[in-house]
């Protein structure tokens, strides 16, 4: 029977929700959610992956590592949890000194700050002031746009970059031996620095 009325996330959730608590993998899901949809509506889904990642972003969906989501009732009805409280926010802030701790900029150089999730809410991270640090606005919203180790290491070449022109061997050995660790570990190596 023909439904064009049929939300693809909710036949994406229908699919997770089947599955509560198993890793789904794209392929799994996309295959299915792609051949159910045409089923039942005659239309093409177009862009399932979108999809899923935005039902992670909102909370819906775990994200476990690249490409695998699972759904967890329990961690979608605790997800509000997990939002700092006034009281922790201010802990935070207290603690790192009202700065940014990616570039020291804080409410005193009149620059927004939030309280950030160093593991994320939607990997599993917990409003537990271990788990928070303070970002100014512009650092936050890198964070968001990329993973916190890319941010990182974005840091690093920059600084790598101002100890070559300021001539400061010991920073710019310190912040080679940081970038040489992010290759040796095969980590984004993606983001490319010239040492």
């Amino acid at each position: 029977m023909e439904n064009n009325d049929l939300v693809q996330s909710d036949l994406i959730m229908e699919y997770f929700k089947k599955h509560s608590k198993k890793e789904i993998a794209h392929p799994e899901i996309v295959d299915w959610v792609v051949n159910e949809y045409k089923k039942r509506t005659g239309k093409v889904f177009r862009d399932p992956d979108r999809a899923i990642r935005k039902l992670s972003q909102e909370g819906q969906l775990i994200k476990i590592k690249k490409g695998v989501y699972k759904y967890d009732p329990d961690f979608v009805i605790n997800k509000a949890l997990e939002d700092f409280t006034i009281e922790q926010k201010e802990a935070i802030f207290k603690r790192d000194r009202y700065k940014c701790v990616v570039c020291g900029r804080g409410t005193k150089d009149g620059v927004e700050i939030h309280a950030d999730h160093i593991r994320p809410k939607d990997l599993g991270g917990k409003a537990e002031i271990e788990n928070g640090q303070t970002l100014c606005a512009q650092h936050n919203f890198q964070k968001k746009n990329y993973k916190q180790t890319e941010t990182g290491k974005k840091m690093f070449i920059r600084l790598y970059e101002l100890a070559k022109k300021y001539k400061d061997q010991k920073l710019k050995k310190f912040c080679k031996d940081v970038l040489m660790t992010y290759e040796n570990h095969k980590i984004n190596c993606h983001i490319k620095w010239e040492k």
